[in-house]
């Protein structure tokens, strides 16, 4: 037997994306699938794309998963803590929802409301020292899909010293599976297709988490729903640092924090990033340049909000947990057309 791996929440649409990418991995043996409302049918049945997947939902209780040597908990945000809590602490956990992303406790109670359960470690590899860290941690919160986009775009240029922490714009363009699986008017495909809409424009849950995870002291988001049911296009821009408005370079400071990095990949210049080029793998791609006219540092980012913004994001933090390498099981190229 390999390692014994378990989904709590595997009817949405990341929890499908994990038994996918679970179901093929060389050292995780996939031996449970929970769901609420699902449990008692057949994995196929709810994710038709995983037909001939030997394996139906149980309920989520701590009973069913407490056998596992690593645990996924794709739930809505405020319902992970509450099962992990209840889980043995020899079960490794990654959470990829939003309760113990956010060290500042108030920042939890402004975005999300409801008690603060503590911040374990963040599950971006990228960012510097965190693979050592999330490799020596039993307890992982995945990123935000917009979070994992904009700090692989943002941070590096913040640590470098060549923008402004105070400044940063960022408008993002994210697919509907964004949204989670429930049924809501908005997301009919009547209602999304030929449409761009913005939402939650001000006060996206996902600002704190990126400005603890870039550095960032101020930071507009604005989130824009299009029309594709997975990806993540996001345009972020910073003023360059005093002293550096000539000589800022935000390719070469990217170039060089992510050489060494298998998932995150700056392209050829003039080349820009677009999303269905990422979709279905766990890759970033990011392109840069400084505003001819403004002389702002621009980065776009695109990845796939299910693959690197949540669902193989998770896997490649649980291959560090478990000290494989974090490749394993995961794709570098997306799928096209």
């Amino acid at each position: 037997m390999g390692i014994q791996a378990a989904v709590a929440g595997a009817s949405g649409y990341a929890g499908g994306e994990l038994l996918r990418l679970l179901a093929q991995h060389p050292e995780f043996d996939l031996v449970t699938a929970t769901a609420h409302s699902q449990a008692g049918q057949p994995v196929g049945a709810v994710h038709p794309q995983l037909t001939g997947l030997d394996l139906t939902f149980a309920e989520t209780v701590p009973d069913v998963l407490a056998d596992a040597d690593l645990v996924f908990l794709a739930l809505p945000h405020g319902e992970s803590a509450a099962l992990a809590a209840q889980l043995p602490a020899g079960v490794r956990i990654v959470d990829l929802g939003a309760d113990h992303r956010l060290v500042d406790a108030d920042a939890w109670t402004s975005y999300y409301g409801g008690p603060h359960a503590g911040a374990w470690t963040y599950g971006l590899p990228e960012l510097p020292g965190q693979r050592e860290r999330i490799a020596a941690a039993t307890r992982v919160a995945n990123t935000g899909c917009y979070a994992a986009t904009i700090t692989l775009a943002l941070a590096p240029l913040i640590a470098a010293g060549v923008a402004q922490p105070a400044d940063v714009v960022v408008v993002a363009a994210s697919g509907t599976s964004g949204a989670g699986r429930a049924a809501k008017p908005h997301l009919l495909g009547s209602e999304v297709m030929g449409d761009l809409s913005p939402y939650k424009v001000g006060a996206h849950q996902h600002v704190p988490e990126i400005k603890q995870a870039t550095g960032a002291t101020g930071l507009s988001l604005t989130p824009v729903l299009a029309p594709m049911p997975r990806g993540i296009l996001a345009t972020v821009t910073a003023l360059p640092a005093a002293g550096n408005a000539a000589g800022s370079d935000p390719r070469a400071v990217l170039a060089q924090a992510y050489a060494d990095d298998p998932f995150v990949h700056l392209l050829p210049e003039g080349r820009w990033p677009h999303t269905a080029a990422t979709l279905g793998g766990n890759s970033c791609h990011l392109q840069a340049t400084v505003d001819v006219d403004s002389g702002r540092l621009i980065v776009v980012a695109a990845l796939d909000n299910l693959g690197k913004g949540a669902a193989g994001q998770a896997v490649q933090n649980a291959n560090l947990m478990f000290g494989l390498p974090e490749t394993t099981g995961l794709s570098t190229w997306g799928v096209a057309p």
